[in-house]
């Protein structure tokens, strides 16, 4: 591994003693000469989508550091994985789905990387944007899921969705389009198999290994029963349009953190990301491990690690 000279710490002043571990992984990093910056909010995110921006001027990382629960390290993921920086998710949250590194083992996990020897998990994102008569807002990428729900009081909203094929001799280009259904209901989500666990799981969907490669579609409370989620492979793209007429407004909700309001009519694209979420010691073996002690997952329920506890 090429030598490290800056990282980066994405700091939750909201959870308990994050400052405190920020300061020791601070001074462990600058007695190996590494530069080390903060970036810190408390108990809430950018209400924008140019997270990355920020990160951009601030120059090249190497590895950046989350001290808090898994929604910090979502904020972190768009903002440094379209840099390609590692992201090593130090869980003080209480879920740690995503952020599987405990606060007292950062130091022998960062060692392991070092060496090459802590895994590191590529996780699928999807590039969201809008279209408004006709000019494209990209909005950017998320690593859980985007919902399009009501924001009044009227719940049902109707959506029409459809599913586009890449063209095959013109990359870039797309193909066959399908048409997926028109769905009456309180929303839909759109997720990828790290979200898979998140919203759209309490709405009845499937669970996705996360270094899956795939698109969950996901209708909340539908009006029709039959309308079901469906998993598509992460070459189509979906498009969701607001139809014309609707009895409440519309909202836009990516990764849980950031919001956009929709108008009808609006046509919202979502598809592969061309890069990934780099996440340390974030893998398999943590992802079941957290489903059997954070949601009781009958199908893992009492069945041992195998002695792989990293």
């Amino acid at each position: 591994m090429a030598e490290l000279k800056r990282a980066l710490l994405f700091i939750n002043l909201h959870k308990q003693n994050a400052k405190i571990l920020a300061e020791e992984i601070r001074a462990e990093l600058e007695k190996r000469n590494i530069k080390t910056e903060f970036f810190t909010f408390e108990d809430r995110f950018e209400d924008h989508f140019e997270v990355r921006s920020y990160f951009d001027r601030g120059g090249a990382y190497d590895v950046a550091f989350t001290l808090g629960g898994d929604g910090t390290v979502l904020y972190a993921a768009r903002a440094v994985a379209p840099l390609g920086v590692p992201i090593i998710p130090v869980n003080l949250g209480t879920l740690g789905f995503i952020a599987a590194v405990p606060p007292d083992e950062w130091k022998m996990i960062f060692e392991k990387w070092l060496q090459g020897k802590a895994p590191v998990s590529r996780r699928f994102m999807l590039d969201v944007s809008v279209e408004r008569q006709g000019s494209i807002r990209a909005l950017g990428p998320c690593l859980n899921d985007t919902v399009i729900s009501a924001s009044g009081i009227a719940k049902i909203i109707r959506l029409n969705v459809e599913s586009e094929l890449p063209a095959p001799d013109a990359p870039g280009e797309t193909g066959e389009s399908i048409t997926l259904g028109q769905y009456r209901s309180d929303g839909l989500i759109v997720a990828t198999p790290t979200g898979s666990t998140a919203y759209s799981v309490a709405s009845g969907g499937p669970i996705l290994e996360p270094e899956m490669e795939a698109i969950i579609i996901n209708p909340i409370c539908p009006f029709t029963l039959s309308n079901r989620p469906m998993v598509l492979p992460p070459r189509e793209t979906v498009i969701v349009e607001v139809e014309r007429e609707q009895r409440s407004g519309v909202l836009l909700t990516m990764d849980g953190q950031l919001t956009q309001a929709l108008e009808p009519g609006d046509r919202i694209c979502l598809r592969e990301a061309p890069y990934r979420a780099l996440l340390v010691a974030s893998g398999r073996i943590a992802f079941y491990r957290a489903l059997r002690t954070k949601l009781f997952f009958s199908g893992v329920l009492g069945t041992s690690d195998g002695g792989a506890h990293a």
